[in-house]
């Protein structure tokens, strides 16, 4: 008889949050590895080299491959002959291990969870509590997968209620080009079918956790038709053109995982979830014997890789350029900051548009004049860090403050991750602003260009403060100039004639 404790469940849990924080899956850095040597657009094999050199160190120095640490999902198969030694529910196990595990002294985690979804908006502080799912299974262990799931793949799920003589592949390859970038690619594509709605979005996410084997699937040849659908959906979704951060690029899944269930005879729901560059899985069984013991992976598991921002990378002095420099910058072009910025994301924006509103002058702490502002949400620092991974957030998220930012507090630009929308380029164009591009996925390696930071306001907005970065030698991209003209429209449309194989799909 299998008694499953209590202690190694938590123990458990948070040692494989830990994990996942710093180590890439095996499956994953092969397969991103391969398409860094296959890559031909230059901008998507910069964005994949940072990707792959920013693993490197996270295993290294134990601490986040991505800032934004996730929201925890975990699957658990509970055998039905499990016995307990516990005083608390499976549900309170787990979460007492995400505590643990986001509290870590030695590698903090960012909790990003906030209670009271639609109204105050309040962060937990601990990352609790986590989405849990449990099936009763023959059997006498307890098997369970955790994941951590960034907000900027989250927030691109898709859901659709398909008649059944819809094609999936026609829906798929109209909808991926409005998911933008902001998921991070390249990652991976999970999909469900059938079941019910709530059915399919959980064998989406489920198939994510499956280990990317697309190469010898196509290798050997498909064994049924979902194989030959991942294939053709592979295969049709590269073809689009978009590239490793929406750059334009031969590559932009590795992989496309499908589930499938039986629905009712009038319905096709179809559910789509991507993984983002820092996808974060583990899977582990307890028999009775002790908690989970995780394998370590080898450096040699990366691939030898090296990065530079290039001859042609323009030094830019933050404390003297000018709108006349700017105007100069050309979309694509590679810029090394140096000097002070203010950061910002959603909650900041917030409460920055409430203070104009009111007519009231911003805090002298957050001068906007002549200044760039990075949307991002850091991991607080450990040991002799200034700050911890500092990667950029999805920047659509700010399009609707970016008039009010250019017209009314003097700002500059703006550094995020990914496109633009519409509302937000016709407003740098409007201000003759710019808008410059960080590699999302690459969050420690971003900040280890931060030489000083500090809060200086909205303190009580935790990760969402403004601070002020003194940085230097911080790569970017000038992903919208001061004419409003967009890498991320650009690129995709040169590599996907470039590929050539299938016909533009315009979502209805």
């Amino acid at each position: 008889m299998t008694v499953i404790r209590q202690n190694d469940v938590i123990q458990s849990v948070a040692d494989a949050l830990q994990y996942i924080s710093y180590y890439h899956p095996a499956d994953y850095l092969k397969n991103l590895g391969a398409a860094y040597a296959r890559e031909e657009s230059p901008a998507a094999k910069d964005a994949i080299a940072q990707i792959l050199i920013n693993s490197r160190m996270c295993a290294e120095g134990h601490r986040p491959i991505c800032q934004d640490t996730g929201i925890v999902n975990v699957f658990c198969k509970i055998g039905m002959s499990v016995r307990w030694d516990a005083t608390l529910s499976l549900t309170d196990m787990i979460n007492e291990g995400v505590r643990r595990a986001y509290l870590h002294p030695d590698n903090k985690l960012r909790p990003s969870i906030v209670s009271d979804p639609n109204g105050l908006r309040i962060n937990t502080k601990d990352n609790t509590p986590a989405v849990i799912h449990m099936e009763l299974v023959p059997g006498d262990e307890l098997e369970i997968t955790v994941a951590a799931k960034g907000g900027g793949s989250e927030n691109k799920s898709r859901f659709v209620m398909l008649n059944p003589s819809d094609n999936v592949v026609d829906w798929v390859l109209a909808t991926v080009p409005l998911m933008g970038a902001g998921w991070c690619p390249p990652g991976m594509l999970g999909i469900g079918i059938g079941g019910t709605a709530e059915k399919a979005m959980m064998m989406a996410k489920e198939a994510l956790m499956d280990p990317i084997d697309i190469q010898e699937v196509i290798a050997r040849g498909p064994r049924n038709s979902l194989e030959a659908l991942r294939i053709e959906l592979y295969e049709k979704v590269n073809a689009l053109g978009i590239g490793a951060q929406g750059l334009g690029g031969l590559t932009t899944v590795l992989d496309v995982k499908i589930k499938d269930f039986p629905t009712h005879a009038a319905s096709k729901p179809v559910a789509m979830i991507p993984n983002c560059a820092a996808t974060r899985h583990t899977h582990f069984v307890l028999d009775g014997s002790g908690p989970a013991e995780l394998p370590v992976p080898k450096l040699e598991d990366w691939p030898a890789i090296t990065w530079s921002a290039g001859a042609t990378a323009r030094r830019i002095d933050l404390a003297t350029v000018t709108r006349e420099e700017i105007a100069t910058w050309r979309p694509g072009e590679t810029l090394l900051l140096s000097g002070a910025m203010l950061t910002g994301r959603d909650a900041a924006h917030q409460r920055i548009q409430e203070f104009l509103a009111r007519g009231e002058k911003l805090p002298d702490e957050i001068d906007f004049r002549g200044r760039f502002i990075y949307y991002v949400g850091p991991v607080d620092p450990v040991r002799d860090e200034v700050v911890g991974p500092a990667g950029p957030t999805t920047a659509t998220r700010m399009d609707k403050f970016t008039e009010m930012m250019l017209a009314e507090t003097g700002l500059l630009g703006m550094i995020g991750k990914a496109e633009r929308g519409p509302i937000a380029i016709e407003a740098i164009k409007k201000h003759r602003a710019v808008y410059l591009m960080a590699v999302g996925g690459a969050a420690y390696l971003v900040s280890k260009a931060i030489r000083k930071a500090r809060v200086v306001a909205f303190a009580d907005l935790g990760m969402e403060a403004v601070y002020e970065f003194v940085v230097e030698d911080m790569p970017v991209t000038v992903a919208v100039d001061v004419n409003g003209e967009s890498v991320h429209k650009t690129g995709p449309a040169e590599w996907r004639r470039r590929i050539g194989k299938i016909p533009i799909v315009v979502a209805s």
